[in-house]
């Protein structure tokens, strides 16, 4: 306890002074892609230890994604610093990670009290519905709000079918990920975008045929794949036991939580709108009031939702905190140990990943659109989509002005490819951990890690191929 209490007062006493204050500029131009190993472990471990020991997985995930966090900083501390090391855990805390998970707990204990009683039969025709709309929901309250509604909806309707984990699945491609590609409200990297001066309505008016496209194209193949389990002879033996009670009439419990809802979103645009050009800095990472605000009141819409929903409604969803610690945790571990490869990544043609830089531009100098779409979108199935999309908004000029309109074209490759692809892998994009751990949770037998990306190698990824040959240069 009292090394804790040191360690904390040590973090104060740095952070308050004057010669600690900046933080220092980590130079990707300067590192090896050694340091990237930490991060492709904790993505390993994350692929096979759940194939091969899930029992250990279950119980230790946390602490192996703290030993993968360990043998980044340990290393970093030792040759740039101890302030180098925890300057760059500051901003990765504080510019990012804190913001993440804050929102992404508001969305989920919010959504989460939100209890729709009665019993939806899960035929193909119902289903569809149920993924069509919260694809639409999606661009409205985010990839995270939209999943965490209907999530639980959805698995309860199937809870009597033998053959689940294909429509969680599908869930994941269209609800957690594709079905946020219209507004910055939609996923991340969109809002992150808002910030840097796209348009609100930009996304709505240049990547609305791609998005209507995959839309189109996932509801229709889920609608076949589905009715084909549907029709199985063993799925009809199954459909006769429904453990769920029969009801005529549907009932919505918690409702206070769509006003909840409506002030996340709320609060989510505010901090994009909102300039009053105060940031505090904390070791070199600026912190603005407008972010700052939007956080602690993001925390006391948690605290309003988990005090004003009724139990009943949270127990008829089986509301645990286990998705969302899992998620946290992994994350937390992903967002330290992503910090060199991040830097390699901004280095541009003189970092580690030159090679992927250099491929997005022809001998000219000139963006080739279907590249920056790849680009984009591959390393957003594996790294944090945000970022990502911000490192190619910025190799593409990082000028919204110019991206919105004379290079509108790149900049719909770019924003397409971090909101599509984040659906390649469980750790595209945040809300996929949390639905796979819902569906686990309610005793669906989810796909692996390698899996879940045979699934997306065979649907997605020749609809990506299409999209390219018809919406972006080749």
């Amino acid at each position: 306890m009292q090394r804790a209490v040191t360690l904390l007062l040590s973090i104060v006493l740095l952070t308050l002074s004057p010669t600690w204050a900046l933080a220092a500029d980590l130079d990707g131009a300067t590192l090896s892609p050694a340091w990237g190993v930490p991060f492709a472990g904790i993505l390993l471990s994350i692929a096979l230890f759940p194939l091969f020991s899930p029992k250990f997985w279950h119980h230790h995930y946390g602490k192996i994604a703290a030993v993968w966090a360990a043998l980044f900083l340990v290393p970093f501390a030792a040759q740039f610093g101890v302030h180098a090391a925890m300057a760059n855990v500051v901003h990765a805390l504080l510019a990012e990670y804190i913001p993440f998970i804050v929102l992404l707990t508001a969305l989920y204990v919010v959504a989460g009290g939100i209890c729709v009683r009665g019993n939806l039969h899960g035929s193909p025709r119902l289903n569809t519905g149920i993924l069509a709309l919260g694809t639409v929901l999606a661009s409205v309250m985010g990839t995270t709000g939209a999943a965490m509604l209907l999530i639980r909806p959805l698995l309860r309707a199937n809870d009597n079918r033998r053959h689940v984990a294909h429509v969680v699945v599908f869930f994941i491609f269209l609800v957690a990920n594709a079905g946020g590609a219209l507004t910055p409200l939609g996923d991340p990297p969109l809002f992150l975008g808002f910030l840097k001066g796209v348009e609100f309505s930009w996304t709505l008016r240049n990547i609305f045929p791609e998005t209507i496209f995959i839309w189109v194209a996932l509801l229709a193949l889920f609608y076949v794949v589905d009715r084909h389990y549907f029709l199985n002879k063993e799925e009809e033996l199954a459909l006769a036991h429904d453990p769920t009670p029969d009801s005529t009439n549907l009932k919505i419990e918690g409702k206070v939580n769509f006003l909840l809802l409506l002030a996340v979103i709320g609060l989510v645009l505010m901090s994009g709108l909102w300039k009053p050009g105060i940031a505090f800095d904390v070791m070199g990472t600026e912190v603005p009031l407008p972010a700052l605000t939007r956080d602690v009141l993001l925390i006391v819409v948690t605290v309003v939702s988990l005090l004003a929903t009724p139990h009943v409604a949270r127990a008829g969803n089986e509301f645990n905190w286990e998705p969302i610690l899992e998620v946290g945790k992994l994350f937390a571990g992903i967002f330290l140990t992503i910090i060199p490869v991040i830097a390699m990544l901004k280095a541009g043609t003189d970092g580690a990943f030159a090679g992927v830089i250099r491929a997005v531009s022809d001998g000219n100098g000139q963006p080739i659109d279907s590249m920056y779409f790849w680009a984009t979108g591959v390393l957003s199935s594996f790294l944090d989509n945000a970022p990502t999309y911000l490192v190619f908004f910025n190799t593409a000029g990082g000028d919204a002005a110019t991206l919105m309109t004379r290079d509108a074209s790149t900049l719909a490759a770019i924003s397409a490819g971090a909101v599509f692809m984040g659906a390649n892998t469980y750790i595209g994009n945040a809300p996929n951990l949390m639905v796979k751990a819902i569906a686990e949770s309610r005793g669906v037998r989810m796909p692996s890690f390698f899996g879940y990306m045979a699934w997306s190698g065979a649907v997605l990824v020749p609809l990506f191929l299409v999209m390219t040959f018809i919406f972006f240069h080749v």
